[in-house]
């Protein structure tokens, strides 16, 4: 019997997975497919099975310890999320996120291409070769891609916060609570030096997160000073030189006139102003955050906008409706606000008052604080980023950014409380309490507010600042606090915005008309309501 002659079996021994000339043209479009799903979700498994088992065995534990890492992660989120996000904004463990990240996208890279050389593409069928190639490709720019994007995010995240924030020492809580100083400089035309336009005291409960804002007037007078501050020695009565020494003038001031009077400070303006805050609250401040107004519209901007329901007629600069340019007016109802509209709405006090722009204010904060959310940040990171190195200046520790951000995570879930240190939480409008402040009222309402917050009268703690009182005008107010403005809570407990003289609604062709007729009693009642505002759709 004669018999034909065997040559040696193909490598893989007649296996289509190891050697797919030996399959049919159907078979090895699949085993295609099947080696590319391994990678995307197995990375690793595709070498096993068709390739370098050593290489692939080495990429399977990586595997392993990503999804180990990730469970890790998904159980600290669901259990112990303030230490998850103390973890994130550490800077050293954000390099080893750095590091890691862009090992492992070079790392699927590399499989991904070592898969591609095992599918064999010349074995294919000629109208699946393009289709496997672009879904590799595909693949490639959906994993490594979006890891290597992840490691250059970390990075630029890292290097912003770290040319924003502080290396010194850790700052520790007083009386249960952080105390920060948040300033919105403004260096407008015709203005000297940067002067803080929005002055508000965010006092956080260290252990619930739970915030208060004391906001405080521009125009405040007669800041006091405890004695252990410098400016004691420029000021032991207060800052009481008169109309020109409102609140934010003393930045100015002390930049100008008395900066020997804290020598060590990078900036003793903002020194100045934690001092002062301190003094009018009976807090301790820690901290400050200077904020560049211009920064604060890009942000809002990189948010996407603000969303807030408005309660009156607020001016602003733009298109009258005669087609002039001038004082144009927003109507009560919900706007979404860019930075520059958002900015302008918070600021404007054109026919109306401080109080109520402080109102608004709040208002915006609010609306900020309510969408900006995981979603946002990922979403729009590079434009939040570029926002956020706007802040001209904080004295904030770096070291402690993990605490804060998992402290802030808490407020968001809680409402944030509101004091305004004048009208309407003290006196009412017209009065003259930001001229000649009851500080023993002031520390005794702030006082109540921490201890409802379940930390200690700590304002009870600070030495009681000298009460400046002027017997002829005889105004020393102090009327109950209402978070709302006395108006209830949201739109439908709020009054019916003012109507015209005849009783007909009023619109931006009467305003218009107010104006230029010069009737500003008319204009200044139409915008009476403006200060009620909440954040959203109401």
């Amino acid at each position: 019997m004669t018999g034909r002659a065997v040559g040696p079996s193909p490598a893989g021994g007649g296996d289509p997975v190891r050697a797919p000339e030996t399959a049919s043209v159907p078979q090895r479009g699949k085993r295609a497919w099947i080696l590319l799903a391994l990678t995307l979700l197995v990375p690793g498994g595709a070498q096993v099975v068709a390739g370098d088992r050593r290489l692939g065995r080495a990429a399977l534990r990586v595997t392993l310890a990503v999804w180990a890492v990730l469970l890790a992660a998904l159980v600290l989120f669901l259990v112990q999320r303030d230490l998850l996000l103390r973890l994130a904004a550490d800077p050293t463990w954000q390099l080893g996120g750095i590091i890691v990240l862009a090992a492992l996208a070079i790392g699927w890279a590399v499989l991904w291409v070592d898969t591609l050389r095992l599918v064999r593409l010349r074995l294919l069928a000629p109208g699946m070769r393009p289709l496997v190639a672009a879904c590799s490709v595909l693949a490639l720019v959906a994993t490594s891609g979006v890891l290597g994007y992840g490691s250059w995010a970390v990075n630029a995240g890292r290097n912003a916060l770290g040319s924003i924030f502080e290396a010194g020492p850790a700052i520790e809580p007083v009386d249960g609570r952080y105390n920060f100083l948040l300033m919105g400089g403004d260096a407008g035309e015709g203005r000297l030096g940067l002067r803080p336009d929005s002055i508000h005291v965010a006092s956080m409960n260290a252990r619930t997160g739970h915030t208060i804002v004391f906001s405080l007037p521009r125009n405040f007078q007669n800041a006091q000073f405890t004695e252990d501050s410098p400016l004691w020695q420029a000021y032991p009565e207060g800052f009481d030189c008169g109309d020109e020494c409102i609140l934010n003038a003393l930045y100015v001031d002390v930049n100008e006139n008395h900066r020997d009077l804290y020598p060590d400070a990078e900036d003793p303006g903002a020194e100045a102003m934690k001092d002062a805050a301190g003094g009018i609250l009976g807090l301790e401040v820690q901290s400050y955050a200077l904020v560049d107004m211009g920064g604060f519209a890009q942000l809002i901007d990189a948010m996407g906008g603000v969303t807030v329901t408005s309660g009156g007629w607020t001016t602003y600069r733009g298109t009258r409706p005669d087609g002039q340019w001038g004082n144009a007016w927003w109507g009560p109802g919900t706007y979404t606000f860019d930075g520059e509209d958002a900015l302008a709405f918070a600021r404007s006090r054109h026919f109306s008052t401080d109080y109520s722009r402080i109102r608004r204010q709040q208002c915006i904060q609010s609306a900020m604080l309510a969408q900006f959310n995981p979603q946002t940040l990922v979403t729009r990171f590079q434009g939040i980023l570029d926002a956020g190195e706007q802040i001209v200046e904080t004295d904030l520790p770096g070291q402690q950014l993990g605490t804060f951000v998992g402290l802030a995570s808490k407020a968001r879930s809680q409402e944030m409380g509101q004091l305004t240190i004048g009208p309407p939480d003290f006196g009412s409008q017209g009065d003259q309490f930001t001229t000649y402040p009851d500080f023993e009222l002031v520390h005794q309402r702030v006082g109540e507010m921490l201890a409802e917050d379940g930390t200690p009268q700590a304002a009870g703690g600070m030495p009681a600042p000298l009460l400046v009182v002027d017997a002829a005008a005889g105004v020393l107010a102090g009327a109950a606090p209402d978070p709302a403005g006395s108006e209830g809570s949201g739109p439908a407990d709020w009054p019916e915005p003012p109507r015209q003289p005849d009783g007909d609604p009023i619109d931006p062709e009467w305003l218009m008309y107010l104006e230029d007729t010069g009737q500003i009693g008319l204009l200044e009642e139409a915008a009476k309501t403006n200060h009620l505002c909440v954040a959203g759709t109401g």
